[in-house]
């Protein structure tokens, strides 16, 4: 029988989701799910010294945000736990010594002095460890760790030959031993590091598929080198290609803040909908049989597979993130988009009291980003202060000399208005200009402007007057028609 698949997202609690690891979460979920497998979360908090307060509560919120939701991890537990790696501390030592036994690993008691002095006086930038501690007598070990020296324990890496090893979206990749250093397994505080943590996590979690960026191929011999000393199966690697952005000359480069917002909770601050980022994170990468854009979650599911994801990097666009942002918004109801509204008409209009659902259909079909609402909308909670030119308008037929009769006929008009709703208003404006003959947008525009004070507005004149309601729209008509005149 097949084993069943497993994946697992294994963040390290050092701040914000940034979008690639938000990338690696969402694969790691859609490759478990359309495989009919389970999704693990792992908090990798090895390294203390960069680990972030509230971090944690970050990577819960942005998961349960995105959707993705996991089916075993430290909050809901599993039969694999503990899911924090540094509650699992004490079980990493043994397989080091374990190693150590084997050959495959050895006790290093080299001063941070020492290792100092090495990198200083080294010509190669970037240059290794030199082993010096890799062949000490069995005596001189055995004494020095009677004595308490401190020391760390590296992997003993073969020094000739080569290593493979085959990448699902890559394919089969060979890296020479002899660029391989003797990476350090236990660390002297006793921790293990991020690289042997993995490995035995992976392992004792049965882990199926390992995703991860693919800045990290070069790192894989050394995970395989550990998976063969102790004789387990390999799982098979995912290695997902670089998210890129596009720089003011129009080089590309890896995505960084002076991008744009690369989090996941900035970009929901700016605007963008959950959904929507997701859906254009799934596309950063992957592309489907039939070349189609728009997926819920579910879909993506159904339609998820790893030979649809790319070697080439993937370019983050803006703007492109914010054509399905509006893609989201128009598909909703005019109730949802009027919930998810809500704090931003909060913003706009404080404690006033307006129709929010005739606020949302003014603003559905015109609404790329949320956070541009406010603005939009901030007229109808107090108008701001405008010049009479602009009751000028050319494909109006507006002018200075016309507005103030139009603006007092559709006054005048209002005012008789038994009922104040939309197709009320409506009609009676349409009445208006068929009365004076002229167009409706002649006699319209200069309502308009009285009304909002704004030349460019969510909704025409007929929409604003409704929402504005009786009392307030005639009182700033008639604030219109004394500036005029």
């Amino acid at each position: 029988m097949s084993k069943t698949v497993r994946t697992r997202f294994a963040p390290s609690p050092t701040g914000f989701m940034h979008v690639g690891n938000l990338r690696t979460a969402l694969y790691e979920y859609l490759i478990a799910k359309s495989l009919g497998g389970t999704f693990v979360l792992r908090i990798e908090d090895t390294d203390q010294e960069r680990k972030v307060e509230g971090a944690v509560d970050i990577i819960y919120n942005t998961m349960r945000r995105a959707g993705l939701i996991h089916d075993e991890g430290p909050d809901i537990g599993g039969e694999y736990g503990p899911y924090v790696q540094s509650e699992r501390k004490d079980m990493y030592l043994p397989y080091a010594k374990e190693l150590i036994a084997k050959d495959k690993a050895y006790y290093c008691f080299c001063t941070k002095e020492r290792l100092d002095m090495l990198r200083e006086n080294s010509d190669e930038p970037g240059a290794g460890y030199d082993r010096h501690c890799r062949d000490l007598p069995a005596e001189v070990v055995e004494e020095n760790l009677r004595n308490g020296v401190p020391y760390v324990i590296r992997q003993k890496m073969p020094l000739d030959g080569s290593t493979s090893f085959d990448d699902a979206v890559y394919g089969t990749i060979t890296v020479e031993n002899s660029e391989l250093q003797d990476q350090i397994l236990i660390k002297a505080d006793g921790f293990p590091t991020y690289n042997f943590a993995n490995v035995i996590d992976d392992h004792t979690m049965n882990i199926t598929h390992v995703v991860r960026g693919s800045e990290y191929l070069s790192s894989t011999p050394k995970y395989n080198l550990l998976y063969e000393a102790f004789g387990w199966e390999i799982p098979v690697y995912v290695h997902l290609p670089l998210i890129m952005g596009k720089n003011d000359d129009g080089s590309i480069s890896k995505l960084a803040k002076r991008h744009g917002a690369t989090s996941f909770e900035d970009l929901t601050k700016q605007g963008y909908l959950p959904e929507a980022i997701i859906n254009y994170i799934a596309l950063l990468g992957w592309a489907p049989k039939d070349n189609r854009e728009m997926f819920t979650l579910s879909e993506l599911c159904e339609n998820f597979s790893i030979d649809g994801i790319s070697k080439s990097p993937a370019v983050f666009d803006y703007n492109k993130l914010e054509w399905f942002n509006g893609e989201y918004i128009k598909a909703m109801t005019v109730e949802q988009f009027a919930e998810v509204c809500e704090p931003y008409f909060k913003k706009a209009l404080g404690d006033k009291e307006l129709d929010r659902i005739k606020l949302a259909a003014i603003l559905q079909q015109r609404t790329t980003r949320l956070t541009d609402i406010p603005e939009k909308i901030a007229f109808f909670a107090e108008q701001p202060d405008y010049d009479k030119e602009l009751f000028v308008n050319k494909k109006s037929k507006t002018t200075l000399e016309n507005a103030p009769s139009l603006l007092k006929a559709g006054i005048e008009a209002l005012e008789a208005l038994e009922k104040w709703d939309h197709d009320s208003i409506h009609d009676c404006l349409i009445g208006l200009a068929e009365k004076l003959g002229v167009k409706n947008g002649t006699a319209m525009w200069p309502i308009r402007i009285a009304a909002s004070g704004m030349t460019v507005t969510p909704g025409g004149a007929v929409e604003i007057l409704d929402i504005l309601g009786r009392e307030e729209a005639l009182a700033r008509l008639h604030k219109g028609l004394e500036k005029l005149s």
